[in-house]
């Protein structure tokens, strides 16, 4: 909508490559530090990864750390965990060289060590920036100058945390990918220690734009105090879901316009850690910073996700909850046990059984108490909802449904998709004890005598019933994953200790099972090609 600039010349192939981008986009000089801020100062250039924090000030606190002859890193942030975005995936996949540019243009100005660029591994994207960083290294090789920075390709395990930065920074470092329990700034300590910028792919490519245009030029489309364009990821009820480019200023409603959406009762704003906006206000709301925030949302990374007509918008939205409640790092207690409690009562709302003060004072439970943002994005999607589809609730309330499915029609990973798990009992060993039942009572009922009987498991509780197996006193429980075939056991049997010898179970041991990782779908739904 509108020039395109981060998407120009996509309408002609399928991906830049270097001779491509170099037609379109030129090549960028090296520029002095203090030069680079000025720009992005005369602009107000913001992070485009969320939470929009300015990226001058970025740079300068990267620049104060280092001090004088010190090191530091330009990190880019393609690790895209959120479900509902795209736009980010599709930079690195076909423009690729706009991101590199933006990042080698960082870092040249800081004097960094490196541009390390992180992205989901084994997907398209990670592919397409190695082949990009190769072309830069032939062309060097032959006499250009397109690898004055070493530029370096990680590839991470993604889930919906990990491309918060602290999670980031860990993955790169060869740590686990969650959030650390205490807050670090990149700029001071980051990859390796070292101060590092880190900011969103789109960040990047817009910086490389910014001094490929100069800041009058950039401020030519756009809103006066928001100048540019945005990358947008329209998805759910909409006919066309897609990645689009637009001039800060546009309407909502013509972007919805255009991807003939369904608005139903709502439209998402700003993804699993956003808003919701009723149909009446998304047809007045302006896509910038500022419109979205008066009309109660937040843009964040550019997520719009309208609702459409025929699925119920309380059991969508509590579909997403229990998503959340299953991505946490699980390394504190707002997390591990206020998110699934959450989940729960959101689940029993829809039933009909629960209410909204049990939701709401779940959410009190968790709010501003977590070692990250994740329990506190949660808890705003959370009481969104509950704004947003009051009506709805009435009627589940006092019908115990809407009398509309749940078409699941919010983007969630293959992974998660109706997923469920069963608890299963070995009556030979099996004593009577009722543990299974204390851990995890929303699943499990026991009889007259003590005996437990079982009701599927939703795969946002796996990690519950995980436990639930592993402590059964008498070893006589084990997880298997329904399917349309039946039950089947779950991951690789646990190693068992038995007069102290460490055995594998198999004959004449218990099988008891492990839930495993399930691999993550690149972020087009698809596989390369």
């Amino acid at each position: 909508m509108g020039p395109g600039r981060l998407t120009a010349g996509l309408d002609q192939t399928r991906r830049l490559d270097l001779p491509a981008h170099r037609t379109l986009h030129g090549s960028p000089e090296p520029r002095e530090l203090g030069e680079l801020i000025s720009q992005a100062n005369e602009v107000d250039m913001r992070g485009r990864g969320g939470a929009a924090f300015p990226f001058p000030r970025k740079l300068r606190a990267v620049a104060d750390a280092m001090g004088s002859g010190g090191e530091s890193i330009v990190l880019v942030n393609g690790a895209e965990g959120e479900p509902a975005s795209s736009k980010d995936a599709m930079l690195l996949t076909r423009n690729p060289h706009l991101v590199l540019d933006g990042a080698v243009l960082a870092a040249e100005a800081l004097g960094a060590r490196e541009v390390v660029v992180a992205t989901a591994g084994g997907e398209v994207a990670e592919a397409s920036v190695a082949a990009a960083v190769a072309e830069r290294r032939a062309a060097n090789v032959s006499g250009g100058a397109e690898s004055r920075v070493p530029i370096r390709v990680v590839g991470i395990k993604e889930r919906f945390i990990s491309g918060e930065g602290g999670a980031l920074v860990r993955a790169v470092n060869g740590e686990e990918g969650i959030p650390p329990g205490r807050k670090k700034r990149a700029a001071v300590s980051g990859v390796d220690g070292l101060p590092t910028l880190l900011s969103n792919t789109e960040t990047y490519a817009q910086f490389a734009l910014l001094a490929e245009l100069g800041p009058e030029k950039y401020a030519e489309v756009g809103t006066s105090k928001e100048p540019g364009t945005i990358l947008l990821t329209v998805s759910g009820g909409a006919a066309n879901g897609a990645v689009i480019e637009a001039p800060t200023g546009t309407y909502l409603a013509d972007v919805l316009a255009l991807t003939e959406a369904e608005v139903g009762d709502g439209v998402l704003i700003g993804g699993y850690h956003g808003a919701w906006l009723s149909a009446e206000m998304a047809q007045s709301a302006v896509i910038s910073r500022e419109g979205m925030k008066q009309a109660g949302a937040t843009l964040g990374a550019g997520i719009i996700v309208p609702l459409g007509e025929s699925t119920c918008s309380l059991g969508e939205a509590a579909r997403v909850a229990s998503y959340l409640a299953a991505e946490s790092a699980g390394q504190c207690g707002p997390c591990r046990l206020g998110l699934p409690d959450i989940a729960r009562a959101m689940c029993a709302l829809v039933e009909g059984t629960g209410s909204v003060d049990a939701v709401r004072r779940c959410v009190r439970g968790v709010e501003r108490r977590g070692a990250c943002f994740h329990p506190d994005g949660t808890a705003k999607f959370v009481l969104s909802a509950l704004d947003a589809f009051e009506s709805e609730i009435a009627l589940h309330l006092e019908h115990g449904s809407c009398g509309r499915p749940v078409r699941g029609v919010l983007p969630m990973p293959e992974r998660e998709a109706d997923v469920e798990y069963r608890l299963e009992v070995d009556w030979s060993r099996c004593q009577g004890h009722g543990l299974c039942a204390h851990l995890l009572p929303e699943f499990v009922d026991l009889d007259d005598y003590g005996f437990p009987s079982f009701r599927n498991v939703p795969g946002w509780m796996a990690k519950e019933a995980r436990r639930t197996v592993e402590m059964c006193p008498a070893l006589a429980l084990r997880l298997a994953q329904t399917t349309g075939d039946g039950p089947k056991p779950v991951g690789s049997p646990l190693r068992l200790v038995k007069d102290g010898v460490l055995k594998k179970a198999g004959a004449g041991a218990p099988r008891l099972t492990r839930v495993g990782a399930v691999p993550t779908p690149n972020a087009f739904g698809g596989t390369a090609g």
